[in-house]
C-alpha cells in the first residue's frame, strides 16, 4: 500500500530487531514502522538502539497489541507514534507524516491512555538542566504536540533552530530521544497538558 503512495519510498523491509538496527544505520531512513514482536530481539529493543544511534529517525509502531504497558514501553524506547495494525490505511498514512514532521501520533483511545499514565505518575524534582528560556519554550510547545513545523511558526524561528535546540535540549537533559524529553518535561512539571 506504502509503495502506492508517491510520497513514499519504502527503502528496504526487515525480518528481525538486528536487521532494523543494521538497516537503521545503512539506509538512515526518516522513518521506521516497527512491530513489537519480532525474532530474536524484541521491537523495543531496538526502538531504543535505533534511537540512541540515530535520534533523527523517527518510528511509529505498528503492532497488534494496545496493552498499556507496551504502548509506555514504546514511548519509553523513542517511539513518536503508535497504532495498531487493523487502523485503516488513511490512519497510517497520516500518522507516517505527523511522525516524520516531528509530531507525536497516537489515536484517541492511545492519547487518553497515555494522559492518564502520566496524571498517575508521581512527578519528580526537575534537575538543574541549565536549559535557556528558548530550549524550554521549544520543549513547552512540542509536550503539547506541536511538530517541528508548528514550533518553529510559534516561535518565529526556522525548523533548523528547532532541531538544534532540541538537540541541545536532549545533550543537558542526558536523554537519546525527542520522545523522553517530553516525557521528562511533563512528569516534572516543566510542561503540563494544557
Amino acid at each position: 500500500m506504502l509503495e502506492q503512495k508517491p510520497e513514499f519510498e519504502v527503502v528496504e523491509e526487515a525480518s528481525s530487531g538486528q536487521e532494523a538496527i543494521d538497516l537503521a544505520d545503512r539506509l538512515k531512513p526518516d522513518v521506521i514502522l516497527m512491530d513489537l514482536l519480532m525474532p530474536g530481539m524484541s521491537g523495543l529493543e531496538a526502538i531504543t538502539r535505533i534511537c540512541q544511534s540515530r535520534p533523527e529517525t523517527h518510528i511509529l509502531v505498528l503492532t497488534s497489541f494496545s496493552k498499556d504497558d507496551d504502548l509506555i514501553a514504546a514511548i519509553k524506547a523513542g517511539a513518536t507514534g503508535y497504532l495498531i495494525k487493523d487502523s485503516s490505511p488513511s490512519e497510517l498514512v497520516r500518522a507516517i507524516h505527523q511522525v516524520h514532521e516531528g509530531a507525536f501520533s497516537f489515536t484517541a483511545d492511545f492519547t487518553r491512555r497515555l494522559v492518564l499514565e502520566l496524571r498517575a505518575a508521581p512527578k519528580k524534582a526537575q534537575p538543574k538542566a541549565n536549559l535557556t528560556g528558548r530550549e524550554v519554550s521549544v520543549l513547552r510547545l512540542a509536550a503539547n504536540g506541536k511538530s517541528n513545523a508548528e514550533i518553529a511558526a510559534a516561535l518565529f524561528i526556522t525548523e533548523g533552530t528547532v532541531r538544534f535546540h532540541f538537540s541541545n535540549i536532549l545533550h543537558k537533559l542526558e536523554l537519546p530521544s525527542r520522545t523522553q524529553a517530553v516525557l521528562f518535561a511533563l512528569r516534572t512539571g516543566l510542561a503540563d497538558l494544557n
